[in-house]
């Protein structure tokens, strides 16, 4: 999905940058026609040069150096390409396109372009999960703009976490894996738009409980499980609402409503807000079983000897949805790590649900935080189905089609 198209890569100052030439070089032996544009900082790391040898064309880096007086060049490249990809995109750069500054040649360009944009984030872990950041990404995504996450490992400047950049090679195939569905998305056969007409609520991610202004109880998930349900749910056709924990997923499929919350009884809000205008219910979300009974106003202060935080049950959300359904598919998770599909079989009766979705966190490569899962997926007639590892995404597809099956025989 590359091949022959014109490709705008732009490069900011970080120290992945080094990762922008093998990505170029990759694009190039694709067939793609690659032009780069770098910001000031970005030629602290990489000379102009390597870019140039890479991908054939020149390199451009400022905005009032007119090479052909015949045309305006940030426009002319702005109108070129048919793809813009941002990598690396720093938090300044992020940070620029989402409060809409022109100050270089690169910023420029993207604020003219048409093309689909790209953006590969690399950062320090604390960076990247600052709320400036997080709002910027927001405010990008829901214009259209498409992100790739950075993986989490060692960084450059000596943390261990998340915001690396992501590998070439990756970047490439999300990409290409994007074209191809936007190509065939005004050709899209039948099984493919499965749950087209049909209206989704999605809960996704963690909450957080207060227990005075600098602490808080939460827990490890990611939120990675529920949105990948709701990107694959969108893409099915069907009207999304997701209401999400605090996390740093993103979004991009315009199908998609995102409602923000925080604790447990915001969730509990919002998912019966939505609930009585949506066919399929899928509670995906790690929601706090306990919070602190008592909220301090003031940070409480160390003293000698132990603290004692007295705890109270949340209210049941999925039990709940049970209790007042009426037409709903309603499905619950069940992360498990002792005796999962007894456990879990308890929970789809007791909660009156239409399916659970069993989730072993002791195996290897499922729970949470990874990009990978493994589940096994029951409905309310026991009928079992087991899948493998595999990725989120693509276990979050065929939980789809598995609903969309059980939905269908209700039906008849």
């Amino acid at each position: 999905m590359v091949n022959q198209k014109n490709i705008l890569l732009g490069v900011t100052g970080g120290i992945a940058a080094y990762k922008a030439c093998a990505l170029t070089s990759k694009l190039t032996q694709k067939g793609a026609n690659v032009k780069v544009v770098m910001t000031e900082n970005a030629t602290k790391f990489v000379s102009p040069l390597t870019f140039q040898a890479l991908s054939r064309h020149a390199v451009y880096t400022d905005t009032f150096d007119e090479k052909d007086p015949a045309k305006i060049a940030h426009i002319d490249i702005a109108d070129w390409a048919d793809i813009a990809i941002l990598a690396p995109a720093t938090a300044n750069a992020i940070g620029k396109l989402a409060n809409g500054i022109a100050d270089d040649m690169l910023s420029t360009i993207l604020l003219a372009t048409q093309a689909d944009v790209y953006i590969a984030p690399a950062m320090n872990v604390h960076m990247y999960a600052h709320p400036a950041v997080i709002q910027n990404m927001k405010q990008l995504d829901g214009w259209g703009y498409h992100f790739i996450e950075p993986g989490a490992g060692y960084l450059a400047c000596g943390y261990v976490g998340k915001g690396r950049l992501e590998e070439p090679a990756t970047i490439i195939e999300t990409i290409e894996s994007h074209q191809l569905s936007k190509k065939a998305e005004g050709n899209v056969d039948d099984k493919e738009r499965f749950l087209q007409g049909k209206h989704v609520l999605i809960s996704a991610g963690p909450t957080r409980e207060k227990v005075d202004p600098v602490r808080f109880f939460t827990n490890r998930s990611s939120g990675k499980m529920g949105f990948a349900l709701a990107e694959a749910a969108a893409q099915a056709g069907a009207e999304v609402t997701l209401i999400a924990g605090p996390t740093s997923q993103v979004v991009s499929h315009p199908q998609i409503n995102r409602i923000d919350i925080l604790t447990a009884e915001e969730m509990y809000q919002a998912m019966h807000a939505n609930f009585a205008s949506n066919d399929i219910v899928i509670k995906a979300a790690a929601v706090a079983d306990y919070r602190p009974k008592i909220i301090y106003d003031q940070k409480m202060k160390k003293q000698d000897g132990e603290w004692q935080v007295a705890m109270e049950r949340t209210k049941d959300i999925l039990h709940s949805l049970g209790e007042r359904k009426e037409g709903q598919f309603l499905v619950g998770f069940a992360a498990e790590s002792e005796e999962p599909i007894e456990n879990g079989l308890r929970k789809l009766a007791y909660k009156n649900l239409d399916a659970i979705v069993i989730n072993n966190i002791a195996a290897e490569g499922a729970g949470f935080e990874g990009d990978t899962n493994v589940v096994t997926y029951i409905n309310k007639h026991q009928n079992t189905e087991s899948i493998p590892l595999a990725s989120k995404k693509e276990i979050a597809t065929q939980l789809l089609t598995l609903i969309a099956n059980d939905l269908k025989d209700e039906v008849v």
